[in-house]
């Protein structure tokens, strides 16, 4: 197994607030790989059948204003 030491190349804010997102995301984006380019088909409406939602993730969601909280 290799190990990969990272060193940030300047503080990290842990912290952060909305300011810090456009520096965050740009040293990270050197790692992101890029493919050429995904296309995706169309899906038959036969081949969805619905979604399933546990029954907790229900009651939580039903518990939630419609506008968060």
């Amino acid at each position: 197994m290799t190990n990969l030491k990272v060193q940030a190349p300047v503080p990290v804010d842990l912290e952060g607030d909305l300011a810090s997102l456009p520096g965050d995301g740009a040293r990270m984006a050197p790692h992101w790989a890029v493919h050429d380019r995904v296309t995706s088909r169309p899906v038959s409406p036969a081949l969805i059948h619905g979604v399933n939602v546990p029954p907790a993730s229900a009651r939580l969601l039903e518990a939630m204003s419609d506008y968060g909280d």
